[in-house]
């Protein structure tokens, strides 16, 4: 009975608690099987070797041809195909996970010397956790305040590292609920090891009521729009305005050519440095007499300014 129990209580890995989960540990264990066998092949030969051909022992030790064609094309060409299948698997299952569906929710994240910054659309904050509803695809727009981070979920499979002046992204979509773990896995200074938190994933119902409790703010759209008329970013960019520069309505996900010729995709990449670096990509059409924002705005009130702009399309599918 001990022993059941304990076989019963023994864990392999992390929980699978999203819906990649599953097909990561396949491709993992059968890489495991497939490497684990070519290791049992060769110590048993290594072994049977050894044995028979010990010292003093009466067999035969003709020598053997020194190549065989049919031998060396079958070791080549088995391995290679096996191989080529594992990168296939892995290659497919790469590119679905860092392609999120359309209709994710976005929530986003910030990484400081030592803590997890999170902040929902509607405005609900949190430290070192991530509350999320279950069977709901998440996607995290996530970026550093001071050094390279690396937001890293076992229990979803998904790592992504997080680098200061950009933002990168990553998805996941919870298969059950309770409370998994937050780890950075990027050493990032003194007290790398306490930068820990916990995603906690809820009912819809419970969600829900979790993002009414307690205090509430301004959903982060509307800070944004607070924001920007009070950097004076309306005088330039309103319908109205006085001085010509680009509106700003569904801009975002839309193609923008540049002064240069090139044409590059209205993302968060490109808001963000077009609000602190404006002189990097100057549309097509316009003077670059916009200012920088550089030390003007937190990280914060980036990603508030940002998600405003996303509001003013008609739909903020990527």
């Amino acid at each position: 009975m001990v022993g059941a129990y304990i076989i019963a209580q023994f864990q392999f890995g992390p929980d699978q608690a999203s819906s990649l989960a599953g097909q990561v540990d396949a491709l993992f264990l059968t890489l495991l099987a497939i490497t684990g066998t070519i290791l049992a092949l060769v110590a048993v030969t290594i072994l049977y070797c050894l044995a028979r051909y010990r010292r003093n022992a009466q067999v035969d030790r003709t020598p053997i041809p020194d190549s065989s064609l049919p031998l060396e094309t079958a070791w080549t060409v088995i391995p290679m195909f096996i191989f080529l299948g594992m990168f296939g698997w892995g290659a497919t299952l790469y590119f679905k996970k860092n392609q999120s569906p359309s209709n994710a929710t976005e929530i986003y994240v910030i990484g400081k010397q030592w803590m997890w910054k999170v902040q929902h659309l509607q405005g609900k904050r949190e430290i070192n956790e991530l509350h999320v509803p279950v069977g709901r695809t998440i996607r995290l727009i996530m970026t550093s305040q001071d050094v390279i981070h690396d937001f890293f979920l076992p229990a979803f499979r998904v790592k992504q590292d997080v680098l200061p002046g950009t933002y990168t992204t990553q998805w996941f979509a919870g298969t059950k609920t309770g409370s998994f773990p937050i780890f950075c896995a990027q050493y990032c200074g003194t007290y790398h090891a306490n930068m820990i938190g916990q995603v906690i994933v809820q009912t819809p119902q419970d969600y829900e009521e979790w993002l009414s409790s307690g205090t509430t703010e301004p959903a982060m759209a509307l800070s944004g729009a607070n924001l920007f008329r009070s950097l004076g970013c309306s005088g330039c960019h309103a319908v109205n305005a006085s001085v010509r520069a680009p509106l700003l309505n569904n801009l975002y996900g839309s193609p923008v050519p540049l002064q240069n010729g090139q044409v590059v995709t209205a993302d968060e990449r490109y808001i963000r440095d077009s609000i602190l670096q404006p002189e990097l990509q100057i549309a097509a059409g316009y003077d670059p007499i916009m200012p920088s924002f550089k030390d003007r705005v937190s990280e914060e009130e980036l990603t508030q300014l940002i998600s405003y702009i996303k509001s003013l399309s008609k739909s903020t599918d990527r």
